[in-house]
């Protein structure tokens, strides 16, 4: 039959959570404290509770040696002569407990030193049963009370511990009243030297998807998967689930009838937004989906090993992509684990066309080409870093004139030069096109045209479509001369046939026939 003593270590086990073998240590460790003090030794003294009778015992445990020479420490050590004095039995090397008297010897000081040695260990632990017990739980949802307020951390009784919910740990929509219970999630324990911290959290997105496994039967069996979450606590919330079976919505499901499974689930977040979205392998689609309310125009994947996305939409809808203060971009992106960039129309437009120009470039044309600036004027500008006419075209007159050794004339002469030097360039261009234009009305003038080469020219380099017609191109004598055989041909024939011969405007006589047709 166990003594009183160890029933109650028994029941202070029980109630404390703890191996009742703990609380039978720290006994025995405070008996030896106690002794230690008592007989103000350094010897290694230890002790024992006799289940049975309840009495505990202390003794001295030394080492036995043969001969007095090797004792190093008396307080550790004794000589075999001695130790047979006490023992008969007992060899060299072998250990040999000293009994010391501690019945009616031990007064108040060294009951109040073993009391505290006591409380400190069971305190000890206590606190690695409770750490040990949690350390497991993380993650997990629990049922809490709130105990008590201290400042801006909430207290919870979450069982054999409490448990502090942190500021950043709580949604902004929440309130809580002494008393009240909520589900919480235990994020984290922390050892610390008031005993171990249970960190508990409202506002991690594991809270979310617990609720939807208890209101969403679908989620709970496994048809419909919540493959991300992405939470700013207290704003708004993005889940993405996917459905197993073709023939289940997976969104549908998550909504219920008239939206009561995920209204029961805002209720209980205190007025939380949630946006389901439907879950897609594809990144392009997912970031489309991710991104309502807002209406995304294209969406480009930059870079796929650094998972990088850009993101265009109309002007109209840049606002409503990223949301306020960047919500709704930054929850697509942790929803989808990439980096989202979001421009509208009219930044893509820009940016093409500075890309352009920087692949065309500009080009660059030395000073020298002006011919109105001489070379001392030359020298000071390119001193000054203009090297180009299309810098110096650029700068204002306040800005030449900072220059060294310029002045109001000299800027006169530079924009005049300038000027002149531009004009030449579009003159040039105008007459290089002239030829163009005129031989495209040539061209399309219709049949009967008659054309006659430049001086020097070759009739191989008139037009093709011109010799088809049937023009004849010759030397201008020469074509005086067919001209005139022609007309006397024309009017001998006239006199022969007795036909009067109408003029023309150009003063030329041509048969009626003729001009019938």
């Amino acid at each position: 039959m166990a003594s009183e003593l160890y029933n109650t270590i028994d029941a202070l086990s029980r109630e404390k959570g703890i191996d009742p073998r703990i609380v039978v240590s720290a006994v025995e460790d405070a008996i030896v404290v106690a002794t230690r003090k008592y007989y103000k030794s350094q010897e290694n003294l230890r002790a024992e509770l006799d289940k049975e009778t309840g009495k505990i015992r202390a003794f001295a445990v030394k080492q036995v040696v043969e001969s007095p020479e090797k004792v190093e420490d008396s307080n550790l050590q004794m000589t075999l002569e001695e130790a047979r004095k006490i023992d008969p039995t007992v060899e060299p090397g072998s250990e040999l407990q000293i009994p010391k008297v501690t019945e009616g010897i031990l007064g108040r000081i060294a009951a109040q030193l073993a009391k505290q040695v006591i409380f400190q260990k069971v305190r000890e632990a206590e606190r690695d049963t409770v750490y040990n017990e949690y350390i497991g739980r993380v993650g997990e949802i629990v049922n809490a009370t709130v105990k008590r307020i201290e400042g801006p951390d909430v207290i919870f009784d979450v069982g054999k511990a409490e448990a502090r919910m942190p500021r950043k740990e709580q949604s902004r929509l929440e309130s809580f009243a002494i008393g009240e219970r909520v589900r919480v999630v235990i994020t984290r324990v922390e050892k610390a030297s008031k005993g171990p911290q249970v960190v508990v959290s409202r506002a991690a997105p594991e809270l979310v998807q617990h609720l939807f496994q208890t209101e969403v039967p679908e989620i709970y069996d496994g048809t419909v998967v919540i493959r991300a979450i992405a939470r700013e606590a207290g704003e708004r919330t993005k889940i993405a689930v996917m459905s197993k079976d073709k023939d289940v919505d997976a969104v549908g499901a998550c909504v219920g009838m008239k939206g009561m499974r995920v209204q029961s689930i805002i209720r209980e977040l205190r007025g939380e937004k949630i946006d389901i979205i439907e879950y897609h392998e594809d990144p392009v689609t997912f970031a489309e989906k991710a991104l309502q309310p807002a209406k995304v125009s294209r969406v480009t994947v930059l870079d796929g090993s650094d998972k990088h996305l850009e993101v265009v939409v109309d002007d109209s809808q840049l606002s409503l992509a990223i949301g306020k203060k960047g919500q709704n971009v930054r929850l697509a992106a942790k929803l989808l684990g990439w980096k989202i960039d979001i421009k509208s129309e009219e930044e893509k437009r820009q940016e093409v066309e500075q890309q352009m120009s920087a692949l065309v470039g500009q080009t660059a044309t030395p000073l020298e080409s002006v011919p109105g600036l001489g070379e001392g004027l030359i020298e000071k500008l390119s001193a000054a870093g203009i090297t180009t006419v299309e810098a110096l075209a650029d700068m204002t007159p306040e800005q030449l004139e900072a220059i060294e050794g310029i002045g109001p004339k000299t800027v006169e002469k530079i924009s005049l030069a300038v000027n002149n030097y531009f004009s030449s360039l579009e003159g040039a261009e105008e007459t290089a096109a002239l030829p163009e234009t005129e031989m495209a009305e040539r061209t399309s003038g219709g049949e009967g045209v008659e054309e006659a080469p430049a001086s020097g020219e070759n009739v191989e380099a008139v037009p093709e479509a011109v010799q088809a017609e049937g023009a004849v191109v010759q030397d201008s004598d020469e074509a005086e001369q067919t001209e005139a055989a022609v007309g006397e041909e024309i009017a001998a024939q006239a006199d022969h046939s007795g036909e009067t011969l109408p003029e023309d405007n150009s003063g030329d006589k041509v048969p009626e026939e003729k001009e019938k047709e």
